[in-house]
């Protein structure tokens, strides 16, 4: 197979808009970048079941250095973040090593249909409470609540190929009352560490598998190199600009991206749409 221009460029702007969207949001970018990468591969032939795996995979993969790039800065700020973080994250791990191992065999229309309503009914309600002030004294994270958010979310990141902020952080914010700021913090540790459970089952799965070239399982090397060279720099840049912005404006602007996310997993997929309207012009 040769890759095009147009392919590396493609990713490269992929690389950019998730970058930016990790450090300043605290999502993985799986939600853009699963589409994407699944139109792309699609484009050059290949089996669409096989684009979608390589495609989530890939995803997994990027996250995790992408996560890592704005947990550098957010420790700066918020030395604080560090232990719920590794904690809910290593459990998150756990569970994304099971979701990324079920993906397969699990019927996820029911799943997806509820987990698109949850995300559209707490945007909603983001954006009419978005003046609310956070308490800051936040209910300390107990063992069994830290346990059960960790597989839980860990689990929906290996199934769906997401990095899992975006499920984590509304429950920070409404479960144990932590500011939008600190709940961002906290998932870019989460979705560095969950991401690494379900990229090790997509290598494991696929190996042997997968034909498509500089490949690891179902990991494509050239993906992950050319997006993860942007995403990793724009992310630091993200998680800077998430300080300069005010708390209302956080919320409004991740409240948006949940319900874009909630119709996408709802099966209206805009994402694809956009994509498959800029490719066409190339």
């Amino acid at each position: 197979m040769i890759f095009s221009v147009e392919y590396i460029f493609f990713l490269i702007i992929i690389g950019i808009f998730v970058g930016i969207t990790s450090g300043l949001l605290g999502v993985g970018g799986g939600f853009f970048m699963v589409p994407f990468q699944f139109f792309l591969l699609s484009s050059t032939g290949i089996n669409p079941d096989l684009a979608l795996r390589i495609s989530i995979g890939t995803s997994l993969a990027i996250i995790i250095p992408t996560g890592l790039s704005g947990v550098y800065t957010h420790y700066h700020e918020l030395k604080q973040i560090l232990i719920p973080g590794v904690f809910i994250g290593v459990w998150g791990m756990i569970g994304g090593i099971f979701g990324g191992a079920t993906s397969a065999y699990i019927p996820a229309n029911i799943l997806e249909t509820m987990l698109g309503i949850f995300l559209i009914l707490i945007a909603i309600y983001m954006l009419i409470n978005k003046n609310s002030e956070s308490r800051k004294d936040n209910i300390k994270l107990n063992l069994w609540l830290g346990v059960f958010l960790g597989l839980i979310i860990g689990f929906l990141s290996g199934l769906l190929g997401l990095g899992g902020g975006i499920f984590l952080i509304p429950l920070l914010i409404f479960l144990l009352d932590f500011s939008i700021i600190e709940a961002i913090a906290i998932s870019s540790i989460f979705i560095s560490l969950s991401s690494i459970g379900g990229t090790v089952s997509y290598i494991i799965t696929g190996l042997g598998i997968n034909p498509f070239p500089y490949s690891i399982g179902y990991v494509s090397l050239i993906n992950f190199g050319m997006i993860a060279i942007f995403s990793i720099p724009f992310a630091f840049i993200g998680a800077k600009l998430a300080y300069k912005l005010s708390e209302r404006k956080l919320k409004s602007i991740f409240a948006i991206l949940m319900i874009l996310i909630g119709i996408k997993i709802l099966g209206i997929d805009i994402f694809s749409y956009f994509f498959k309207l800029l490719i066409s012009y190339f």
